[in-house]
């Protein structure tokens, strides 16, 4: 390393310059002693702190010594070495590029090209992005009502795509050399639980509506106890329902309802329960606090909350042909494209048209039984197909011999037919008795706190009415 080079000033001048200089001038000789006097002080005190300075320089090691000469250059006094402030040190971070974000949601109908087009993207862009990774290839999947938000550059290139499949979890695609990078957000709320009961005096949803319960908790407990109570015709002024269900926080903000924990139902007089309880396979069903499923073979009704037109009736007078002709199935009035599940698993055995049934299908459940879905306006399954309970397999229309959408449905048990909402249906099956001890162990305390907030809730209500008569 290059040492710094002593630069001598003009105005220095040698030591013996100096004495004969000062002794050469002109001054009286009692200032000259004087003069003398204290440059004789001054050089003995320079010469006496010099030999300080060179002794102590003599007790350094070599190393640091050596140092010390290799960096005279850069020395900076310390008072001189200012720390940087907040302020200064975001300055010397690069800038994130500047983004200019376009929000699409995801309409009926939509598919990705139209969503990038929408965004002011061509085809090139999509194929770019969903060839960039297999985890692009999922925005072939989208639903109506999600939400994708492109972020572009300045040259109006896709840089970020975030897709949100909902509060909880979304996509985050980020542009690189090799493609699209993916990372997968999953949130977890906070699920705590939540009490609410009802007596019903006009309709399920309005009591639903006076409680404070969300109407997509009313559909769950529908299902729930869909088996034993058709809700179409069974409910009655002065049912009670209770319901202990979870609610979904995040950051301390409901998002949503979870899972009905346990439920209770009271329709004319008859009260039914239901628990939740999830096997070792993390598979959850409901049952009877004594371990009897709720799900039974059949479900009494297989459309939601349909007006009954017209009911089981081996002598009604058809409202078209003005004859008398049995009626043998229920006609459940709802508005056209209403789902129409089937009752029980089975096998479709005729699916097609006539002019009197208008589109239908008919669903062999083992030997036994036999159910039929008349008047469709679609029809969802083909002959030969093997479906589930609560498939959906079409909607409610008028087509054929009908005054109104509505569905046509009937119940036959060995061939006869049998009125839908009297016929004994088969009986529910037991949970496995090698799960009966950690069954009652999860669901006796869910129960118990159902109890618990059901005589909390009529003592608040007694103690309410005594102050209101006193």
């Amino acid at each position: 390393m290059r040492h710094a080079t002593p630069i001598r000033s003009k105005a220095t001048k040698r030591p013996h310059r100096f004495w004969h200089d000062l002794f050469a001038s002109k001054l009286p000789h009692t200032h000259l002693i004087a003069a003398a006097g204290v440059a004789t002080a001054l050089v003995v005190a320079l010469v006496a702190v010099t030999g300080d300075n060179a002794e102590a320089k003599r007790e350094l090691p070599e190393e640091i010594e050596k140092q010390a000469v290799t960096n005279t250059d850069f020395e900076i006094p310390a008072a001189e070495v200012f720390p940087l402030t907040a302020a200064e040190e975001t300055a010397l971070i690069p800038e994130a590029p500047q983004l200019t974000w376009n929000e699409v949601t995801v309409r009926s109908g939509d598919s990705l090209s139209t969503l990038f087009q929408r965004a002011t993207l061509g085809p090139r862009d999509v194929h770019e992005f969903v060839s960039s990774s297999d985890s692009a290839k999922k925005l072939q999947r989208i639903m109506p009502g999600e939400q994708l938000s492109f972020g572009l550059n300045k040259e109006g290139q896709l840089d970020t795509l975030r897709y949100r499949i909902s509060q909880l979890e979304s996509w985050q695609f980020v542009r690189s050399e090799q493609g699209y990078n993916a990372e997968h957000v999953a949130l977890e709320p906070e699920l705590l639980s939540t009490f609410r009961e009802a007596e019903i005096n006009s309709s399920l949803f309005v009591a639903a509506d006076s409680a404070g319960m969300p109407h997509n908790l009313i559909m769950e407990m529908a299902g729930i106890f869909g088996w034993d109570i058709d809700f179409a015709l069974d409910i009655r002024k002065g049912d009670r329902f209770a319901v202990l269900y979870e609610e979904k926080f995040l950051n301390g903000e409901l998002i949503g309802t979870g899972n009905i924990l346990a439920a209770e139902f009271t329709n004319q007089g008859k009260t039914f329960k239901a628990v939740r309880f999830e096997d070792d396979s993390g598979h959850a069903n409901y049952y009877t606090p004594e371990g009897m499923s709720m799900r039974k073979a059949f479900k009494r009704t297989p459309v939601d909350f349909a007006r009954v037109s017209s009911g089981f009736n081996m002598r009604r007078m058809h409202p078209i042909t003005k004859k008398v002709k049995p009626h043998r199935g229920i006609d459940y009035a709802a508005p056209t494209g209403t789902p129409v599940y089937a009752a029980g698993d089975g096998k479709v055995v005729r699916a097609g048209y006539t002019s009197a049934n208008g589109n239908y299908v008919v669903i062999q459940h083992g030997q036994k039984y036999q159910t039929k879905y008349l008047h469709l306006h679609k029809r969802k399954v083909k002959k030969g197909q093997t479906v589930r309970q609560g498939q959906t397999i079409g909607t409610v229309g008028s087509t054929g011999l009908a005054t109104g959408p509505h569905l046509h449905y009937e119940f036959l048990v060995n061939g006869v037919h049998r009125n839908p909402r009297t016929v004994e249906l088969p009986k529910a099956e037991p949970i496995d008795a090698a799960m009966k001890a950690r069954f009652l162990a999860q669901t006796g305390p869910v129960m118990a706190e159902l109890a618990k907030m059901q005589s909390t809730k009529q003592y608040a209500q007694a103690n309410e009415l005594k102050s209101t008569d006193g």
